[in-house]
């Protein structure tokens, strides 16, 4: 399989949207995390991701079909560069897409050295994926409810 990045533009937010939407919809249901979820944000979020000129937002494909995306933002506070959201719509999660796409964006940004993101402690895999990607967890837990805790993670490059 054949795994591409193409920065996404204002022509291309419906699907994206639509794809984040059934990618966290599992998410949303089983941790009920409403006013945190990808899975509840709006149309318009995504375009001011796409439009925003401190990120990049490429669209994950395989096999030059969709199927997912990676927002890349450069935070102003410490130079390090946060993703948020990455997804891979269910058709084509358990792949290896994730993975390959975030070694990808890092060979974009090779002059930076710092990566920074957020998951569900309670999603083993994901923390699984972001720790075998070389990112530790930096000891900052931020509880959302009573069934999940976002945990951070940090990864810096030579």
């Amino acid at each position: 399989m054949r795994i591409t990045l193409q920065e996404a533009t204002e022509s291309d937010t419906v699907a994206i949207h639509e794809i984040q939407l059934a990618a966290f919809a599992p998410l949303l249901e089983k941790y009920r995390d409403y006013g945190t979820s990808p899975a509840t944000e709006t149309l318009e979020k995504t375009v001011n991701r796409i439009k925003n000129p401190n990120s990049h937002y490429y669209m994950i494909l395989a096999d030059e079909e969709l199927a997912g995306a990676i927002h890349i933002v450069r935070k102003e506070t410490n130079g390090s560069l946060w993703i948020s959201p990455v997804f891979i719509g269910t058709a084509h999660q358990g792949k290896g897409i994730a993975q390959t796409a975030m070694l990808m964006a890092e060979e974009r940004f090779v002059d930076d050295k710092v990566w920074e993101l957020s998951t569900l402690a309670e999603e083993k895999g994901n923390c699984l994926l972001y720790e075998k990607l070389g990112y530790q967890r930096t000891g900052k837990e931020q509880k959302i409810n009573e069934r999940a805790t976002l945990v951070y993670y940090k990864k810096e490059l030579n």
